[in-house]
């Protein structure tokens, strides 16, 4: 059911306070934020004076970006939960703008230090203990020299950013504001059913397949119904990332995009291939669930069909609880970590409501809590989002702890790592601890529902962006119609013969994802559950020291680059091996289920 704000208990809503008391005490910081720009212009020339004031730059523009950040989080999630209040979408586009503007007054830093002589720097890092906390930051600069430009470039490109914006701006408010889906045809004489952003998930795994059915024809045909808009706003985003590319100097977008996190473009290619040629697995799965549920043909709505009689309904508190256990192998300031933040500090913005924005997500910077928003409904899908979205935010609160402001943050490469080991956890513990038929279904269904989205629909979403960007890059255009049928053949083909295939609004599905507005963001979805589940099986082995690794992994935050830190925890994600083994968690799950079924 979809609540209005106001009739929400307030323990179940983020904690806006927390970040700032007030709106008056928000706007009050952000312009204190753009009076502070000026004294940091003032530095630029004087990089090169010394190891100190080399420092004080470094601090100064890192301190920007926090207070910054702040400004920002309280505007997105002010925003993500209420995208129809004109105020709180003001407020968002007055913090994307001052990002953009603190992100332009210091870009003159980057050139600067990567222009000073590299023999200089390495004897101030041995003089001055301060710069030593830079090195990583500074061996990075160096990496990344062929594609720095001038400071005038890099002051452009950072001005640009917010323009850039532009099209996920366009891209939200269409689909979580003004986006209206046709009510599902209601289970027998009963009301027409609202089909809204928050709703879909929970329609889809209806038990009444006539009902799933019609709402998910209602949420493909509102997307199909504004398709030619989305075509054009989704081929702004990809010909700013040619442009980036070429600004750059990169040899295409996609290793522009993979340099950001120094992964290497056969990271994207062994996950590709390994997926292609693990297809089978899939098609079995598909003929597996088409018995299960006794229909003649499968069809993309059956895909999260319930496969038990009764599907049961979960308390938010359950799910907590749950959650907390399965955790337990990482120590018990970890898990009464978790309990706090669920249940005392309000990390969590709980229940759907009007106008909120669809999906989850985790969101925060030094100084805030790591806030969660997502839509929870009472399944077991629900309970597998907030077990990963807490992955997500235990990864941010430990980096935070333990690091420099320049290296709180981390590559979506190990993000998706961290959310994808907390549900192959509590996955495990579930599946150990509970014997109802019905619950062990409903784990299996949302583990199912996991690798479908990571493991299936993501990389064909990577495929699918992989070409379009390409397209671009020599000079193509993109409309709907292409979108549409590319689209519709790579779904055919992942879903093998046993699926029947509504072209159309199988098609649609990448207007269905805000994921690709940030370019070959999709794929380490997948490289993440591969490398979550390499992780996930020594700590659930009682491996040596595996449980301290995965730890110290989250607390490195960016401090080392992705791959480094995987390998530090246990896992090479530069071979395809983890991809393979992932393929047979897979394998092994639809076994589990042939025999539940």
């Amino acid at each position: 059911m979809t609540l209005s704000r106001a009739n929400v208990p307030v323990e179940h809503t983020w904690d806006e306070a927390g970040v700032f008391p007030t709106v008056e005490a928000w706007e009050d910081e952000l312009e204190a934020v753009l009076a502070d720009l000026p004294a940091l212009a003032a530095f630029q020339g004087r990089l090169g004076e010394s190891a100190s004031v080399l420092v004080e730059v470094l601090y100064a523009r890192d301190e920007l970006a926090r207070r910054a950040g702040r400004v920002f989080v309280y505007a997105l999630l002010g925003y993500a939960v209420e995208t129809t209040d004109p105020a709180a979408v003001a407020r968002f586009g007055r913090a994307q703008a001052a990002v953009a503007q603190v992100t332009a007054a210091t870009a003159f830093v980057d050139p600067e230090v990567l222009a000073l002589d590299e023999e200089l720097l390495h004897d101030w890092s041995a003089a001055e203990p301060a710069v030593v906390a830079y090195d990583h930051y500074l061996a990075d600069l160096v990496r990344r020299a062929a594609h720095m430009r001038s400071p005038e470039v890099e002051e452009v490109l950072g001005l640009v950013s917010d323009a850039f914006s532009g099209p996920f701006s366009v891209y939200s408010a269409l689909v979580d504001s003004d986006l209206v889906f046709a009510p599902a045809a209601p289970v027998a004489d009963g009301e027409p059913i609202e089909v809204t952003q928050g709703s879909i998930g929970a329609l889809l795994a209806s038990p009444d397949r006539s009902l799933r059915r019609s709402a998910w024809e209602s949420y493909a045909d509102g997307y199909l119904g504004v398709r030619n808009a989305l075509a054009a706003n989704l081929a702004s985003t990809v010909k700013q990332a040619v442009f980036s590319m070429r600004v750059r100097r990169h040899g295409s977008p996609l290793a522009a995009s993979l340099s950001a996190s120094n992964v290497p473009v056969a990271v994207f290619d062994n996950l590709i291939a390994a997926f292609e040629a693990n297809l089978p697995t899939w098609h079995r799965y598909w003929s597996v669930r088409r018995a299960a549920l006794g229909v003649q043909k499968l069809a993309p709505y059956d895909v999260a069909a319930p496969l038990g009689t009764s599907s049961p309904v979960l308390s938010y508190e359950q799910c907590v609880e749950w959650i907390c256990r399965s955790l337990a192998p990482l120590g018990d300031a970890y898990v009464e970590t978790v309990r706090r933040g669920c249940l005392e500090e309000r990390w969590v913005d709980v229940h759907p409501t009007a106008g909120k924005m669809g999906g989850a997500f985790s969101s925060g910077v030094r100084g805030t809590a790591p806030f969660i928003v997502m839509s929870f409904d009472g399944t077991a899908s629900s309970l597998g989002t907030l077990a990963h979205e807490l992955g997500h935010s235990m990864h941010s609160y430990l980096a935070w702890q333990s690091q420099p402001q320049i290296y709180s943050h981390y590559s979506i490469f190990v993000a998706e790592v961290a959310s994808n080991f907390h549900q192959a956890l509590l996955r495990a513990y579930l599946l150990e601890a509970v014997d109802d038929r019905a619950v062990l279904l409903a784990v299996l269904e949302e583990a199912m529902a996991n690798f479908h989205r990571y493991f299936f629909v993501m990389p064909t979403l990577a495929r699918f962006e992989r070409e379009m960007h390409e397209r671009v890059a020599r000079g193509e255009g993109l409309n709907a119609e292409l979108l549409c049928d590319r689209m519709a053949d790579l779904f055919a083909e992942g879903f093998g013969p046993d699926v029947e295939l509504d072209r159309n609004r199988v098609g649609i599905e990448w207007a269905q994802f805000a994921h690709l507005y940030e370019p070959f963001y999709v794929y380490q979805y997948a490289t993440g559950i591969s490398g979550a589940h390499a992780l996930a099986h020594g700590v659930l082995g009682g491996e040596t020291g595996a449980a301290e690794r995965y730890v110290e992994f989250l607390r490195s935050g960016d401090s080392v680059y992705p791959l480094d830190a995987l390998r530090r925890a246990g896992v090479d994600m530069t071979s395809p091996e983890p991809v393979e083994e992932a393929f047979t968690v897979l394998a092994a799950l639809v076994d589990r289920i042939e025999s539940l079924a």
